[in-house]
């Protein structure tokens, strides 16, 4: 028999976006665990937004497993909170989307590297000599700094040994901000494996006394902001398409800013001002390869009979996958579908 390390993941009930929590589990299997193995496990939510002291039991269920690279016969448990009874908590928004494998996400996370309070590469008073720009997929110490590229290049080997399926990391636009990619068939898939890449950085950043600053506007003036950009397809949006279900699918969009926006991660006014490639964020735009659109059609969706993937530009970095996929999946199954195939 041999003893794993079992680390119970789960997110907390900090408004308006949670937070992760891990703690670890100690069992014995004879051979590597499946998810069906692994038991419910309780915690305090008292101590994470989630309960009242005097009735504190909250659950975890674990619903994804990843091998844990870090740790000798480890795991990552990506946990549900659950009430006692079984029902699903109200701060468990994975539990709000609706399941269809045929949904493919594909998320793009920006992020900014910290280090005594400032973002990597920054000088100790003010802003680098060299404004926004060659730092974008730049090389070189003058850009990169000495550490960011060593964290994320670990990242990467950690998420890809853990099963994520990252798609590509590259350089931002600001310097010391990055960005990784992730994509899944599946509602959820997607969105698990970007909060286990989040755990994973947090984690990794710990060894480095780096900080991962996920907030969408942490440098004031001419600099990016840090985005989630969410790609997404539909098997009609796939196999179908057409321009008269794209109208009447952005139409649905438009009539629904204000509930995307809501979810869209907090302070988004801040990013979403009509500059820096973003749309302002009270009106809603559409466009091919437009980039200062809120959402963008890539360069061949239309020369391919309207038919391929969306961009969603809205979603911010420090958004909850979660929620942002709940709500995209609302929005995009209000649109009666077998009317317009008809």
């Amino acid at each position: 028999m041999t003893k794993y390390k079992l680390e119970y993941i789960w997110l907390d009930g900090k408004k308006p976006i949670p937070e992760l929590r891990g703690k670890t589990q100690l069992k014995s299997f004879e051979k590597p665990p499946t998810l069906a193995d692994l038991p419910l496990w309780g915690f305090d939510g008292s101590s994470t937004m989630q309960a009242a002291g005097s009735k504190s039991d909250c659950i975890l269920k674990p619903v994804a497993l990843y091998p844990d690279a870090a740790r000798k016969d480890g795991y990552l448990v990506l946990c549900e909170v659950m009430h006692p009874d079984g029902t699903p908590h109200s701060t468990n928004a994975r539990a709000t989307i609706e399941d269809d494998p045929d949904f493919w996400v594909g998320l793009e996370q920006e992020y900014f590297l910290y280090k005594d309070g400032r973002p990597l590469g920054f000088p100790k008073d003010g802003h680098p000599t060299t404004p926004q720009g060659p730092y974008y997929c730049g090389v070189g110490y003058k850009y990169m700094g000495s550490i960011a590229r060593q964290i994320v290049d670990e990242h990467l080997e950690l998420c890809l040994a853990a099963g994520i399926n990252h798609e590509g990391i590259n350089a931002e636009v600001a310097k010391g901000q990055w960005e990784f990619q992730i994509f899944a068939k599946g509602s959820k898939k997607a969105a698990d494996d970007t909060w286990m890449a989040r755990y994973l950085m947090l984690r990794l950043c710990e060894k480095y006394e780096v900080d991962l600053v996920l907030y969408c506007k942490p440098i004031k003036g001419d600099w990016n902001g840090s985005g989630m950009h969410t790609n997404f397809s539909t098997r009609h949006l796939r196999e179908v398409g057409g321009k008269e279900y794209l109208e009447a699918l952005m139409k649905a969009f438009e009539d629904n800013i204000a509930a995307h926006i809501e979810v869209y991660g907090p302070d988004n006014h801040l990013r979403l001002t009509g500059l820096h490639e973003t749309q302002a964020i009270d009106k809603f735009s559409y466009g091919l390869s437009d980039r200062g659109a809120s959402v963008r059609l890539p360069v061949n969706f239309i020369k391919n009979g309207y038919k391929g993937y969306l961009e969603d530009r809205r979603p911010n970095s420090e958004g909850d996958p979660y929620q942002i996929i709940s709500r995209i999946l609302k929005t995009i199954n209000s649109v009666p579908v077998a009317e317009l195939v008809a």
